[in-house]
C-alpha cells in the first residue's frame, strides 16, 4: 500500500507541476497594464478611430424584462415560478 501512495504523490506532484508551467510562458509584453501610464500608453500606440469612440451604436435590449429573449426576463420568469406556494410534505406536493 505504501508505494501506491508513493505513485498517488509522485503523479500528483507531476500533474501539479504541469499546470503550473504554462502560467510562465507568457510575453511580458503581452500583459495587460496595471498602472493609469501603462494604459494610457497603451490607448495611445496606435490612433483612435470613430469605432473605438462609439463602441455601441444601439440601445442594448440585453436587460429588458419584456424581451422574451433578454436574461432578465428569464431571471423573472424563474422567480415567478419558484415563488408560486404550494404546500409540500417532506418535498412532496400534498393532494388539495
Amino acid at each position: 500500500m505504501k508505494s501506491l501512495k508513493a505513485a498517488a504523490v509522485v503523479a500528483g506532484s507531476v500533474a501539479l507541476a504541469g499546470v503550473a508551467a504554462p502560467a510562465f510562458a507568457h510575453n511580458a509584453a503581452d500583459l495587460t497594464p496595471t498602472s493609469l501610464n501603462g494604459a494610457v500608453n497603451r490607448l495611445t500606440a496606435q490612433p483612435l478611430t470613430p469605432d473605438d469612440a462609439m463602441p455601441l451604436r444601439h440601445q442594448s435590449d440585453a436587460l429588458d424584462t419584456e424581451n422574451k429573449n433578454s436574461v432578465l426576463n428569464t431571471v423573472k420568469r424563474a422567480a415567478g415560478s419558484l415563488n408560486q406556494h404550494t404546500p409540500l410534505l417532506g418535498g412532496l406536493p400534498l393532494q388539495s
